[in-house]
């Protein structure tokens, strides 16, 4: 048993080269809200720094971290305790940059993120001024990658903003750093301190791969994989959710709607991640007893099916995600709605599911997503050019910048119209699980902060 758990890890570590799950958050966001009454008509709001709002609430923020901490060692199946060192007391008497410090330890994020007074402007509206934009390492401690669509415009403290703008920018916010490196085996001094262990699976030499946990959440899996590999539940997308619901209620409670609306787009993110198959599953389109046997075969000396399925696994991944990337996008540039943009602002079935809980995240987002794996896998292969999801020779990854999925698609015309709009069906059908969850947790998060002002 232990063999195997240790073939599997190496597995997963291997799998995880790209730990992002949707590009771009921000994009889908505007569209799953701006139609939205809770945030399209509430009022603008007044930016301010973190500091002001740690400083105001420095005693209400004590007491809601610790009570979080209880709340995740009971509802997390595999929970490291913060250390005590971490935990967050009230200090009037220090300066911003500790008080700073000290909340975004007890968070266990790295403490190196910026969070910069800006927005990401929504691609359907004018281009932002070139004098108002920040530059991408003043909002991002990640390097940014070739082709970059991302543009930030800075904020300045006192003015105003809508909560449109501040939630659909934050919606993205947790890949630009906040989770990275924060392991014992990790290349950074937080890490060390943090209690989280080591990496349970990723390579933690590579950068992306330390924030996988934080957002994928393997919770439906096949009972003989967590008997055979009890390390996969540590996973903790749950956990951020309630961190940054909890800030963002007492936020709003507290006469400070900049950074409520900024928490809660921020909480968005993880339950938007797993609305993603490949972060809700830990092999979809592979049932378990495919994956037990060629993880067997790896440990008897043939690891030739697991190194395949492992590239293909990440084509597959990462294509879906540069597709769906691309469908949002050019339709914005186009200025020409598809039917993912609608399903993005589809609302008839928000209320089909059931209120929001502090579970919602893994009970129904994750268990919906992770049901989708094997119906999504066929699509993929079926629709999308065989080289790219399903020659173990290809590298998706390497070659991303250069690829084109949408236009190519096009180009092939009538010969793939009937998979392709099979393709775009599932993708819709993913995109509007995002829209309704999203809007659901928004829901949550004001009904537990009480009526804003007007």
């Amino acid at each position: 048993m232990r063999r195997f758990a240790l073939h599997l890890i190496a597995m997963l570590t291997l799998m995880v080269n790209e730990a992002s799950a949707w590009s771009n958050h921000t994009f889908a966001s505007y569209r799953a809200f701006e139609g939205f009454p809770e945030i399209r008509q509430a009022a603008p709001v007044r930016v301010e720094p973190l500091e002001v709002f740690l400083k105001d609430q420095e005693a209400a923020i004590e007491s809601l971290l610790a009570n979080q901490e209880i709340w995740a060692s009971t509802h997390l199946d595999v929970y490291p305790a913060r250390p005590a060192a971490l935990a967050f007391k009230a200090n009037p008497a220090r300066n911003d940059e500790a008080r700073r410090l000290a909340f975004l330890t007890a968070l266990r994020v790295a403490p190196n993120s910026k969070f910069a007074l800006y927005v990401q402007p929504d691609p359907w509206g004018p281009p932002p001024e070139a004098s108002t934009l920040l530059p991408y390492a003043a909002v991002n401690t990640l390097p940014e990658q070739a082709n970059s669509s991302y543009r930030f415009v800075g904020l300045a403290v006192g003015a105003t903003v809508s909560p449109l703008n501040v939630v659909a920018s934050a919606a993205d916010e947790p890949d630009y750093g906040l989770d990275i490196n924060l392991w014992q085996d990790s290349p950074s001094d937080w890490g060390k301190v943090y209690g989280f262990g080591t990496l349970p699976f990723g390579n933690p030499a590579l950068y992306y791969s330390t924030q996988a946990p934080f957002h994928m959440g393997f919770f439906h899996e096949d009972k003989a994989i967590y008997l055979a590999a009890a390390f996969i539940k540590k996973t903790f997308p749950l956990w951020r959710v309630q961190q940054y619901t909890g800030l963002a209620t007492l936020a709003f409670r507290s006469g400070h709607p900049y950074w409520g609306w900024r928490f809660t787009g921020m909480a968005l993110h993880y339950l938007q991640d797993l609305t993603q198959p490949y972060h809700a599953s830990l092999s979809p389109g592979n049932g378990t007893a495919k994956l037990i046997g060629i993880n067997l075969l790896a440990m008897a000396g043939m690891p030739r099916l697991k190194d395949e399925m492992i590239v293909l696994l990440s084509n597959r991944h990462l294509a879906l995600e540069k597709y769906q990337n691309q469908l949002i996008y050019n339709a914005a540039r186009a200025r020409q709605p598809t039917a993912v943009d609608q399903a993005l602002r589809q609302t008839d079935r928000d209320a089909s599911y059931p209120p929001w809980n502090d579970v919602y995240t893994r009970d129904v987002v994750s268990r919906q997503s992770h049901a989708m794996g094997s119906q999504l896998t066929d699509i993929l292969v079926a629709a999308l050019p065989a080289g790219y999801v399903s020659d173990p020779n290809f590298d998706f990854g390497v070659k991303e910048a250069g690829i084109d999925l949408a236009g190519e698609l096009s180009r092939q015309g009538i010969s793939t119209s009937a998979q392709r709009a099979k393709l775009d069906a599932v993708v819709a059908e993913l995109l509007g699980n995002f829209g309704v969850h999203s809007r659901n947790l928004v829901r949550g998060v004001l009904k537990s902060a009480g009526p804003l002002p007007k």
